[in-house]
């Protein structure tokens, strides 16, 4: 067990760079002093660790060192982040790499280890792209995500609903948000998302950057998320629905399930009320023109009326051509 641990505080400070006793505590959950008797085996057994002490202090290995444990390539490392995710290492070019260090470390694993990995492959898969659709074309992609990991400047067109447009950007990142790769880059000023397929043409340049200090892929994402989400459903509406339509606006949407779960008792006839945010009136009265009857729009009143409109363009072109 505590060699176990040994091996895994090394490969920390390898990847981390600096980590504290408490980080290192918190990791293994142990105490800070069995942390500091690790620390004192690692280097007993030759391995250049040492600490400082005080704010911004920590563990980390001496400049240089590098633990050969892996056996690993450097592209084969960059896939390891991806080893079980088949489709979007292929698009970072990383395929070829992924099933060699796949190979690599099954050969690495004890016992009938190879055996229960391979076993596990095959029963299980991980499809990332929505129902319906078909995986985007990415022309641009392998050049992208090397300019990312690279830190190199892009120039490329951009296509977005405004129109297209040249960017000049630093590349940050890259998300894989339900089958589709959107890529994180700073650009005149702030950091921004934009979706990869929609990249008409792309130069790297040979100019280099740094990263902002402050930026951290992840939650950024999650930020951003958020806020477009805000934003894009900002209209607020009432409706009422049957049982069987209650079922149908959890099933449409997050925001349906999340107004059904906050929806009043059934009246009379078993109809519930609630609120919900929507998009605009005209996105927003599509939707529930798709529940047909068993749905009906309360408020705002525009709401309403865009609704009733659509419903009477319907019947008017099935009366015409009925």
């Amino acid at each position: 067990m505590r060699a176990s641990r040994l091996l895994s505080i090394l490969i920390l400070l390898q990847v981390r760079q600096r980590l504290t006793a408490a980080d290192l505590a918190t990791e293994f959950e142990v105490s800070e002093r069995t942390i500091y008797r690790d620390v004192d085996a690692l280097s007993a057994a030759g391995v250049p660790v040492y600490g400082d002490r005080g704010p911004g202090g920590g563990f980390q290995l001496l400049d240089g060192y590098r633990t050969r444990l892996t056996g690993l390539s450097a592209g084969e490392a960059e896939a390891m982040a991806m080893i079980g995710l088949p489709g979007p290492a292929a698009d970072l070019g990383l395929g070829a790499a992924t099933s060699a260090a796949r190979n690599k470390l099954l050969a690495a694993l004890p016992g009938g280890g190879g055996a229960l990995a391979d076993r596990m492959a095959a029963r299980f898969h991980l499809d990332a792209v929505d129902w319906y659709r078909g995986s985007e074309a990415l022309p641009h992609f392998p050049r992208l995500a090397r300019a990312v990991l690279d830190q190199r400047s892009l120039a490329m067109r951009y296509e977005s609903w405004q129109g297209v447009r040249d960017w000049t950007v630093d590349p940050l990142g890259l998300v894989l948000k339900a089958g589709i790769w959107y890529l994180a880059a700073r650009g005149v000023g702030k950091v921004r998302a934009f979706r990869v397929s929609n990249i008409q043409s792309l130069i790297v340049e040979d100019e280099s950057f740094e990263p902002p200090a402050d930026f951290h892929l992840a939650p950024w994402w999650q930020a951003e998320q958020a806020r477009f989400e805000a934003a894009l459903f900002a209209t607020r509406a009432t409706v009422r629905a049957s049982p069987e339509g209650c079922k149908r606006l959890a099933a449409q949407s997050p925001r349906g399930a999340a107004a059904v779960a906050g929806a009043g008792d059934p009246d009379a006839d078993g109809w519930r009320r609630m609120t919900m945010m929507v998009e605009d009136a005209d996105h927003g009265a599509r939707d529930m023109l798709a529940l047909g009857a068993e749905v009906e729009v309360v408020a705002p009143a525009d709401f309403r009326r865009r609704v009733a409109a659509l419903a009477r363009e319907i019947v008017a072109l099935y009366d015409r051509t009925g």
